[in-house]
């Protein structure tokens, strides 16, 4: 069709097929939108579904290379002459010293955790506008039905 024809038939068109047409539009354009989204949603999924394993993955090999490394160190200090169990002494402590270091840091992080005041206040906020708005009263016309509740 041509543009010529295109408005002839639009003109032609009533205003309420207008309305259908552009409500039908928004319609599909916001299904459109809300696919895209899914779609996009579903790869990224994907994505943090094998980053994840990747990680995990990652954590258990260094969780099962600790030991090892651990008895490296000990035999290490063991071999430059110090007793083995002096040697695994050290180890052990130097571990400890490194959780107690990491477990303070820990402590002055959550300590510096304070609840979210901007969302508090403007949800008081929000609560105090509702609070105060009163419905509109509606006309009462000679034709409302009246709804009987009980007083209980």
């Amino acid at each position: 069709m041509s543009a010529v024809d295109q408005g002839a038939q639009g003109a032609e068109r009533t205003l309420g097929q207008l309305v259908a047409s552009a409500t039908a539009e928004m319609s599909a354009l916001v299904h459109d939108e809300i696919a895209l989204a899914k779609a996009e949603l579903r790869e990224d999924a994907r994505r943090v579904g094998s980053g994840s394993v990747s990680l995990v993955a990652a954590g258990v090999f260094a969780v099962f290379s600790l030991p090892v490394l651990t008895f490296a160190a000990a035999y290490g200090i063991h071999n430059l002459g110090l007793g083995l169990a002096w040697s695994f002494l050290i180890v052990g402590s130097a571990f400890l010293l490194i959780g107690g270091v990491l477990a303070l840091i820990a402590v002055r992080k959550f300590k510096k955790i304070k609840p979210p005041e901007k969302s508090i206040a403007s949800v008081k906020q929000t609560a105090a506008v509702v609070g105060t708005v009163k419905p509109h009263p509606r006309p009462v016309s000679d034709k409302a039905v009246g709804v009987a509740r009980s007083s209980s």
